[in-house]
């Protein structure tokens, strides 16, 4: 798979755009039939500056509490912190690629940000099935992410989950 990431040097070229190849692998795909209330998935990852000045680029956002370690110092932070939605993309990397898994569709998501990312932080995201609407194969979900077993933000989401295929 190539994606687009401004800004990032990667070797590779085509029409002005620098591409990047990246692997994915992805567990099973759970259709709406397969999900039970209480199943989880979760997915961890330490972020890094370099994460967080792509996100900056690919966003827009960039706000010096998170770029600047200057500005950052003067802040109640002290440091620059992740921004708030790179840390919530980790749970929907739980949804695309854990659970439900590739064809699952966001309908809605609310946040709660509790305390601050770190570069060097581990953030773990975890989605626990809470609700299963099977007229419109919606499922909602309670979503947490932590660093060392501190909820940093939590939330729910909303979902599509498409039905398993119908076999001839």
């Amino acid at each position: 798979m190539l994606a687009y990431f401004p800004g990032v040097g990667c070797g590779v070229c085509r029409g002005g755009l620098e591409l990047m190849k990246l692997t994915v692998s992805t567990g099973k795909t759970f259709y709406f039939e397969d999900l039970e209330l209480g199943m989880e998935a979760t997915v961890s990852t330490t972020v890094t500056m370099d994460d967080i000045e792509t996100f900056a680029s690919v966003s827009g956002d960039y706000n010096p509490v998170h770029l600047d370690r200057e500005y950052a110092a003067q802040t109640i932070f002290k440091q620059p912190i992740a921004h708030g939605l790179l840390t919530a993309s980790y749970i929907s990397t739980v949804f695309g690629m854990k659970m439900p898994g590739p064809g699952a569709i966001y309908v809605s998501q609310s946040l709660n940000f509790k305390a601050p990312v770190l570069v060097g932080d581990e953030v773990v995201a975890r989605v626990v099935v809470a609700d299963l609407m099977p007229a419109k194969r919606r499922a909602r979900f309670d979503c947490f992410c932590t660093v060392k077993g501190k909820i940093v933000l939590d939330g729910e989401a909303n979902m599509m989950v498409p039905a398993r295929p119908k076999s001839d």
